[in-house]
């Protein structure tokens, strides 16, 4: 993952959600071993969240609003709880934000932003009630919820090569591609009146396509030709169309073009749109990528799932040995809904 669109992300997401905060006594809704979120934490979370879900949100009401933040809150105050304990754990193992690495996100999140100057941040900062002190603080807290990742999940995932294997065979069409085709093509439209099709009009379309098609034959270029006559918007690529899945073409086409290899011309077809020939310019069958091209792609597979299930041992862990003092009953009850929450979500088969 990289770690400098992690960082911008976050900082985003504080822009984002801050909120003016008024010079009053903050109501504790929890202790997570001693620390505590606050009523503001929670709220500008909450407003994250809703943005998240819906950029565009506007409630239509203050019960609509309370639907959506009913909604959003056992996630919203599950992920609170474990920020901070993965914080605490990053804090144990040392984990810190020199000046310099702090100094190089900025100058990353100013680029990412078109933001010219120290003063510019500053200012962007000020309209959202925030110091570089604040934003300092929550990247620093990023990174160390991403090093304690690091360091306490991925580096202890291992992928044996019977893994591997097992999953290659069992999932091989994964690594297969499809049989695909590059054509070029020569139309000739017949016109269309509300009375029809005028046959004569048709006839010199049919014939006119049937010229075309022996000078292809007598060895004249294809897209020169499709250059010169051609009524398809592809005749100023030389009639060039593709490379596309044989699968995405007209059950019609396919079967004009069944048996024809590369260099190969179809008589004249008769279409919706008048008259057409087509020659095969390119043909690739389906493959399927041998193991040891796949191996990476199957280790980050194989990873990934690990990761999940290893960060959710851990995580649970942390959560056992914490010490959680709840100070409201509601904020609980969401907590609560939102561990039950995430172990249905677990319990889903994976895709």
């Amino acid at each position: 993952m990289n770690v400098r669109n992690i960082v911008i992300a976050a900082v985003m997401v504080v822009l984002a959600i801050a909120s003016p905060r008024a010079d009053i006594i903050e109501q504790v809704l929890v202790k997570v071993n001693g620390e505590i979120i606050t009523k503001t934490d929670l709220e500008a979370r909450q407003i994250a969240a809703l943005r998240q879900k819906n950029p565009n949100l506007r409630p239509e009401s203050d019960a609509a609003l309370k639907a959506a933040l009913v909604e959003v809150t056992p996630a919203v105050i599950v992920d609170a709880v474990d920020e901070m304990l993965m914080v605490q754990r990053g804090k144990e193992l040392g984990y810190t934000m020199s000046t310099e690495r702090f100094n190089s996100i900025v100058e990353n999140i100013k680029k990412e932003n078109k933001i010219e100057s120290d003063e510019q941040l500053q200012a962007a900062l000020k309209q959202e009630n925030m110091t570089m002190a604040d934003l300092r603080r929550q990247l620093e807290r990023t990174m160390m919820v991403q090093q304690v990742q690091q360091t306490e999940i991925m580096q202890k995932l291992q992928v044996t090569d019977t893994e591997l294997k097992t999953y290659y065979d069992a999932h091989k069409d994964e690594f297969g591609t499809v049989p695909q085709v590059t054509l070029r093509e020569i139309t000739i439209n017949v016109p269309v009146t509300a009375q029809g099709v005028n046959v004569a009009q048709d006839d010199d379309a049919k014939a006119k396509a049937e010229d075309i098609r022996a000078k292809i034959i007598a060895g004249e270029p294809f897209a020169r030709l499709a250059g010169d006559y051609s009524d398809s918007g592809s005749k100023a690529n030389g009639g060039l169309v593709g490379p596309l899945a044989k699968s995405d073409l007209s059950e019609d086409l396919q079967k004009a073009i069944a048996g024809l290899k590369t260099g190969g011309v179809t008589p004249v077809l008769r279409t919706g749109r008048g008259y057409q020939i087509i020659k095969i310019e390119n043909l690739s069958d389906s493959t399927t990528k041998p193991f040891e091209e796949a191996r990476g792609e199957i280790a980050d597979k194989i990873a990934n799932g690990k990761r999940q299930g290893e960060y959710r041992k851990f995580i649970a862990k942390l959560r056992t040995e914490a010490i959680i003092d709840w100070k409201n009953d509601e904020i609980k009850k969401a907590y609560e809904v939102g561990l039950q929450q995430e172990a249905t979500e677990a319990e889903k088969p994976s895709r």
